[in-house]
């Protein structure tokens, strides 16, 4: 597969790389699982939203750019070049706002999506569920319909973003009487309602990345559900696909990675070659992620034909997690005993964020659905095998 990109999309490439540059933050921003790194982030949202480089596929009258999908594999490329910083919004505009765009109603995207792309709104997600994780068909909170409100009672946890988040999409069982998948409705409300309450889950780093929620008669409009009541599944297998398939990790950050990971060997390259293993290791992590973009690319060309992103999304999901961990891994390998140090102590050298980044990409094969189940999803719906 050869790419090639016509004049407007290069001069696309040469404003956003332009762009960029006059505008990156002079300073690292702090870790955005701290109040005060999540408000820089926040900030750094709406700096790109000036641009329209938020939301670069959303219409403009959005807060978009109105970019087709190619466009935006060219600014996610130079986005992660420039190593600029990670996206706090992501939830709200790679998973929830696809959704909005094919579920909400007209009022819906006019509400929500204009200061989604300005991070006036920071989205958490609210999917898991104690005894119901990946399985999201074994959801229990309740969200019981009172004339124009839905009473919601019960827990989530493991949401993403939701210690200072501002709002959470999620399931709900608005059906008590239903089973699995039937009777759910996406929901869309307020992190301080009252009601609510948020509780920080502390990461492998101390910090907390995630939240558990618990709902005591919490009253959210029924205008706020997206889709008809009970049709939630659908509306959330949309979401979960843009997760698993194409939005949330695009092939750029892998391919960013890749590179840092190969000029690392290159610095080690005397004692790494010690191992030849370490060699074939940093070879195949470069491939990997270069076919990533490529399989991306294909999909996305697709997508562009009018097709949709369907069972395939738990391959991608798969691959670019355990290729997360290759990489890392790799590193690691490389850097030896000094690897365990923090980027702060006084003989790291170059360790930077690699162990950081090892301990996040713990997490891949778990968030958006375990691989063992993606691996369910891929032999019985792509390989028709029976259920076991």
């Amino acid at each position: 597969m050869k790419l090639e990109y016509t004049e407007g999309q290069q001069a696309f490439r040469a404003e956003v790389r332009v762009w960029l540059a006059a505008h990156m933050p002079a300073q690292s921003l702090d870790s955005f699982d701290t109040r005060e790194g999540f408000e820089q982030h926040r900030a750094w949202e709406r700096t790109l939203s000036t641009a329209g480089f938020s939301a670069v596929t959303w219409p403009k009258v959005l807060g978009g750019r109105g970019c087709d999908l190619i466009e935006w594999l060219i600014f996610e490329e130079e986005y992660w070049r420039a190593d600029a910083p990670l996206r706090v919004n992501q939830n709200g505009v790679f998973l929830l706002a696809p959704t909005l765009m094919e579920y909400g109603s007209e009022e819906q995207k006019q509400r929500f999506l204009p200061r989604m792309a300005r991070a006036d709104d920071i989205w958490a997600q609210g999917w898991s569920e104690p005894g119901a994780g990946s399985d999201m068909a074994a959801i229990r909170c309740k969200a019981v319909r009172d004339g124009d409100d839905y009473v919601i009672n019960g827990q989530k946890i493991w949401s993403t973003r939701a210690v200072f988040a501002d709002w959470l999409f999620g399931l709900f069982r608005t059906d008590p009487a239903s089973e699995r998948h039937r009777g759910l409705s996406f929901i869309l409300l307020p992190l301080k309602l009252p009601g609510i309450e948020v509780r920080p889950i502390r990461q492998l780093d101390g910090l907390p990345g995630f939240a558990e929620i618990f709902f005591d008669d919490v009253r959210v409009p029924v205008a706020n559900r997206m889709g008809e009541e009970g049709a939630g599944w659908q509306v959330a297998m949309s979401t979960a696909g843009f997760e698993r398939g194409l939005m949330l990790r695009s092939p750029a950050r892998f391919q960013r990675t890749a590179q840092k990971l190969v000029e690392l060997y290159k610095r080690h390259q005397a004692e790494a070659d010690a191992d030849p293993s370490i060699r074939d290791a940093v070879v195949k992590s470069w491939m990997g992620a270069e076919a990533y973009a490529l399989a991306t690319y294909r999909i996305a060309s697709r997508l562009a034909a009018g097709g949709k992103i369907g069972a395939e999304a738990s391959m991608n999901k798969i691959y670019w997690s355990e290729l997360d961990l290759l990489m890392h891994e790799t590193a690691l390998r490389i850097l030896g005993a000094r690897a365990e140090l923090l980027p702060t102590a006084p003989d790291a050298g170059d360790v930077n964020g690699w162990l950081d980044g090892f301990l996040f990409a713990q997490a891949g094969p778990i968030y958006a659905g375990t691989n063992e189940i993606q691996r369910n999803i891929i032999a019985e719906r792509m390989l028709g095998m029976p259920r076991a």
